[in-house]
């Protein structure tokens, strides 16, 4: 599902004049499952009604094209326009402006709550809420608490340490209680003290000192890029929907989900530029600079190559540090997904969103497949290796136990660390033995009733 956080901006902004509507017409089989839509609607507190159109009725109805698309309608019924694609919350401000304008000269413009109100979105009452990423560290692992807008650090028993964030949405920096993050993702640590965050829904970057617990803004305006840089000043650039980060010696890469590229922050000098993708959404090999990503939501840094996964590709890339190319893993397409297990060039992933080396092997959180699956670089093999595909919360062997849309995943030493997302959960696999168990946490700071 794919949320406008600049809709639910101009809900507010024209609460008495403008109804939303949402459609759910799913590109991937998974999205129309009912049950995955209402944990997307949680996620993302939508508080809108959200209609399931996975027969394509309300699709064909409107000739719709492509994914998102906004169609504007009258007080009286008439459509008067449309827009593919992510549209600025300010351009669509002018457009509200206007339409009010127009419609309330003609006397057709009726203020207040729309007829029909749907429940009010349940954020879930559990430790975790839609956590999205993981990440090991030194004796304790760092979990992106996404939906409680929070970053926990933990013992890797789950004795929780610290709760870095108010728990409340915002972009504030400061001490662990005050500061505020916005939907934080993937995470990136320097091995001394600092943890740095790629903090989605604001489009900014974060770094956290571990020893004190404040947070400080590294990169991004706070507005949302609306066109690609070549290379300035971390500060002064927007960024778009930052996802994950890999770090290796002062070199931060990021994720820009919203760009379909990856961009390149040296921690030294504090300078941004793009380091590998043209913007196009697809699949292209060759130079980093010339190559097509699609929508990168995972990284990882290892021997020398960069792999990334290409969400809306479900495709699994590597690039060589070193050289600049680009190789794709996995995948062949934005339309060719499934879950078919074997040989690379005829295997198929599903909204993969997230990647972790281990032994020579690449792992990949296929998310809508709700499977961890393993790629072997050598044979060009792709393999389940956790969950059996069914939705669900069932620790035990690996073809037998569920997971339910695992978007995060990283590995340290013979351990898989899982953000198993829609089940609110971190789990851990044994990659010898591929048993899978959840991991309890407890300790002080994990009440969500104040958050």
């Amino acid at each position: 599902m794919h949320e406008l956080p600049q809709l639910g901006k101009l809900e507010r902004k024209y609460r008495d004049e403008l109804t939303v509507i949402g459609v759910q017409t799913p590109k991937y089989t998974a999205e129309g499952d009912i049950d995955a839509l209402k944990a997307a609607v949680e996620r993302y507190a939508i508080e809108h009604p959200v209609v399931n159109d996975p027969d394509y009725r309300v699709w064909d109805s409107y000739a719709v094209k492509a994914w998102p698309t906004l169609v504007f309608v009258s007080p009286d019924g008439k459509v008067i326009g449309n827009h593919a694609g992510e549209a600025p919350f300010e351009a669509l401000d002018r457009i509200m402006t206007e339409m009010v304008s127009e419609y309330e000269r003609a006397a057709i413009l009726e203020r207040g709550d729309p007829p029909v109100l749907p429940d009010a979105p349940i954020r879930p009452m559990s430790q975790l809420a839609f956590p999205g990423k993981v990440l090991p560290l030194e004796g304790s692992v760092a979990i992106a608490d996404s939906g409680h807008h929070r970053i926990l650090v933990a013992s890797l028993e789950g004795e929780v340490r610290q709760v870095i964030g108010s728990g409340q949405p915002g972009a504030q920096d400061g001490e662990r209680g005050t500061a505020s993050f916005n939907r934080p993702q993937g995470m990136a640590f320097d091995g001394k003290s600092t943890l740095y965050v790629a903090d989605s829904e604001n489009h900014l970057i974060r770094a956290v000192d571990l020893h004190s617990g404040s947070v400080s803004t590294i990169a991004g305006t706070g507005a949302q890029a609306t066109q690609r840089v070549r290379r300035g000043p971390a500060r002064e650039i927007a960024l778009s929907s930052p996802w994950d980060l890999a770090l290796e010696d002062g070199r931060l890469y990021i994720a820009m989900a919203g760009l379909h590229q990856v961009w390149l922050l040296e921690l030294d000098n504090q300078m941004l530029s793009v380091w590998a993708g043209t913007g196009h959404e697809a699949i292209r090999d060759g130079p980093r600079e010339q190559a097509w990503l699609a929508q990168p939501m995972g990284l990882d840094l290892s021997e020398g190559f960069l792999s990334v996964a290409c969400a809306e590709a479900q495709a699994v890339r590597r690039v060589d540090i070193a050289t600049g190319a680009v190789t794709t893993l996995a995948g062949r397409g934005l339309f060719d997904f499934g879950d078919e297990d074997g040989p690379a060039a005829a295997a198929t992933l599903q909204h993969c969103q997230d990647v972790a080396t281990a032994g020579g092997a690449i792992y990949v959180a296929d998310t809508y497949n709700n499977k961890i699956k393993r790629i072997d670089p050598v044979t060009s093999e792709v393999t389940t290796v956790v969950g059996s595909g069914q939705r669900g919360e069932l620790d035990g062997p690996g073809d037998f136990a569920r997971l339910f849309e695992p978007a995060g995943l990283a590995a340290q030493d013979r351990t898989l660390w899982i953000a198993d997302t829609n089940n609110h959960l971190i789990r851990t696999a044994d990659i010898d033995s591929l048993h899978i168990r959840a991991l309890a946490l407890h300790g002080e700071g994990l009440d969500v009733r104040g958050v």
